[in-house]
């Protein structure tokens, strides 16, 4: 079996959201928990566990939005960062 992409799912300090999923994406993440069990010799979770670390690490493989992260400095909210950039209409 391949390595999967994630790895051993760290205890913090969760925020509560609520999200409604298909069906389809639940049996997926039920399956993908089992299988991280098995790779990881431990019990499967809870596959609720798995979204926040899958969901991290989407944003973190993507380029476009990491480039546009570094654009807008630290202290800016996004709000402040839009408002901030240069226009493209030409006067």
């Amino acid at each position: 079996m391949a390595k999967l992409k994630l790895g051993a799912i760290a205890d913090d300090r969760p925020i509560k959201l609520t999200v409604e999923l298909p069906a389809a994406v639940h049996r997926d993440l039920t399956a993908y928990a089992e299988a991280l069990g098995r790779e990881t010799g431990q019990p499967a979770i809870e596959p609720t566990k798995l979204i926040a670390p899958m969901l991290a690490r989407f944003i973190a493989g993507d380029r476009a939005f990491a480039k546009a992260r570094k654009i807008r400095t630290p202290a800016q909210s996004p709000s402040t960062a839009a408002s901030s950039m240069p226009s493209t209409e030409q006067g």
